[in-house]
């Protein structure tokens, strides 16, 4: 009898398929090393966890687990209404906000279409574009980010969705809003235009710009914003989307149903509202920035302006000095398969974790002299 090979019953753009590589777990890292203390700065979690809003909510659903989420989210799209001016019909949610991106490649792109997104780009836009058997096209970056006109100028007749991550996952640059709104006027309407604002809410107050007033302007723009990072919910994978009723109705059309848990549905709407836990979030990240952003300097490494939760800095060797972190129990991101092989993310901790990287990326590196940053 043949032996059957699977890969041959499936399209080459499947076949050819690099999948998504997650940050390591810490569980993993006990099982192989056998450590006890370890830190993950891996993911862009919330140091502070989930808000307690949040938690209270989860804790009184026992009696629902055993039944069906509501498919269409009332719930949490009226919480999202009241927050954003927007009606229930703009809203979509997802399995997190890597589910809604990939609605947008279910629903737009196929054979024959293409999509543009950035180098060093969110790694699931060319995922879901190769996905669908559509092409990708790359736009060299400008200074590790963005550089929109050229994105725009290669769009192309077969175009039917382009990419923005602002801030950028995982270089943390930023496209000011002014710069964003004047792209988006030259960007032909029959193009989607994903604006994936994951990492917004840790934006200062000067660097906020309101995309949603141009959902009116700009009927082929959709919003992507999650409560995994600045909410402290990555594990129940919740996210959203923003736009035009006719853009939602059409994603809605792929869109798994109850693709979204009950605990998520009811922490999601529980967290929103919660603006002392997001202003604390705020807070801690933007002294934790601060103190890397100095140990950085204080080792003579280079580090990329960010505006997320997490920083980018070259160390040389970035899989290697990864590698030797990990033996330390401190786990961060290499690039190398975001083509920085020279560069290391690491997501911002609390103070002491933070600390503990720096202690351990100051052994790793051999420095001669202690690093002494002050937390302001």
């Amino acid at each position: 009898m043949k032996k059957l090979r699977y890969c041959d019953l499936v399209a080459d753009h499947v076949r050819h398929l690099a999948p998504y590589q997650p940050g390591k777990p810490m569980a993993e890292l006990e099982r192989e090393l056998g450590l006890t203390s370890i830190i993950k700065l891996a993911s862009n979690e919330n140091p502070l966890g989930p808000s307690p809003h949040a938690l209270e909510a989860i804790a009184a659903l026992a009696g629902e687990l055993a039944l069906y989420p509501d498919g269409n989210g009332f719930e949490l799209k009226t919480a999202l209404s009241a927050h954003y001016p927007l009606g229930l019909d703009h809203f979509i949610l997802g399995n997190g906000s890597n589910d809604i991106l990939d609605l947008v490649a279910r629903t737009f792109l196929g054979p024959g279409t293409s999509a543009v997104y950035a180098q060093y780009g969110f790694a699931v836009y060319p995922i879901s574009t190769q996905t669908m058997g559509a092409q990708g096209i790359e736009v060299p970056a400008f200074q590790f980010g963005h550089d929109l006109p050229a994105m725009i100028r290669a769009i192309r007749p077969d175009t039917r969705v382009l990419f923005i991550a602002n801030p950028n996952n995982p270089t943390g640059t930023f496209l000011p809003g002014g710069d964003l709104h004047a792209g988006l006027s030259q960007i032909p309407p029959e193009v989607v235009v994903v604006l994936d604002e994951a990492y917004t809410e840790y934006l200062s107050e000067d660097q906020r710009y309101d995309p949603i007033a141009w959902l009116d302007e700009f009927p082929n723009l959709l919003i992507c914003r999650t409560f995994s990072k600045a909410y402290g919910l990555a594990g129940l994978r919740v996210g959203f989307g923003m736009g035009h009723p006719q853009l939602i109705a059409l994603l809605n059309r792929v869109r798994q149903p109850f693709n979204v848990s009950v605990p998520g549905l009811r922490a999601a709407s529980a967290a929103l509202g919660d603006r002392e836990f997001l202003e604390c979030t705020r807070t801690l990240n933007a002294q934790g920035r601060r103190f890397l952003k100095e140990a950085f300097g204080s080792l003579g490494l280079s580090c990329l302006p960010s505006f997320g939760n997490f920083m980018t800095v070259a160390v040389g060797q970035g899989r290697k000095i990864y590698d030797q972190l990990l033996r330390q129990g401190v786990i961060v991101r290499p690039l190398d398969a975001y083509g920085l092989p020279h560069h290391l993310r690491v997501s911002i901790g609390t103070p002491s974790e933070n600390r503990r990287f720096i202690e351990a990326l100051t052994q790793t590196l051999g420095a001669q002299t202690p690093v002494s940053v002050v937390v302001v």
